[in-house]
């Protein structure tokens, strides 16, 4: 499964990297939102793993510009960041019904096999 990981922090993009490519997954590292587009122009994603805080533009501002193009609709993406969920009590439907998000996993509390597991719950059978 290719994934395009979305993740500021490069060491810890580096642990998830290793941790997926163990699992069998071709990752795309990419440090911001703009390098996340290109990225997924050049090699379709079939997941994307995203922080939500970005260096360049928010994790929300990438989700509106990557849905924007039709064919990565259907793409899902596993939100994995610093920001906990309760930020979105309000707003999940949005996050799920319109941006795609299929899975939310706040960092502090989330191991990283409760991330790979999330993950291969996506790959094809």
């Amino acid at each position: 499964m290719n994934i395009l990981l979305i993740e500021p922090d490069r060491l810890l993009a580096g642990t998830y990297r290793q941790a997926l490519e163990g699992q069998g997954h071709k990752v795309i590292m990419c440090a911001s939102a703009q390098s996340a587009i290109f990225a997924a122009d050049t090699v379709t994603p079939d997941l994307i793993i995203l922080e939500l805080q970005l260096i360049d533009h928010s994790g929300i501002e990438f989700l509106y510009e990557f849905r924007s193009y039709p064919e990565w609709q259907n793409i899902p993406v596993v939100v994995q960041s610093t920001v906990p969920a309760r930020e979105f009590d309000n707003s999940w439907d949005l996050l799920k019904n319109e941006l795609g998000v299929a899975g939310y996993h706040y960092k502090p509390l989330t191991t990283l096999q409760t991330l790979l597991n999330s993950v291969n719950s996506f790959a094809p059978a």
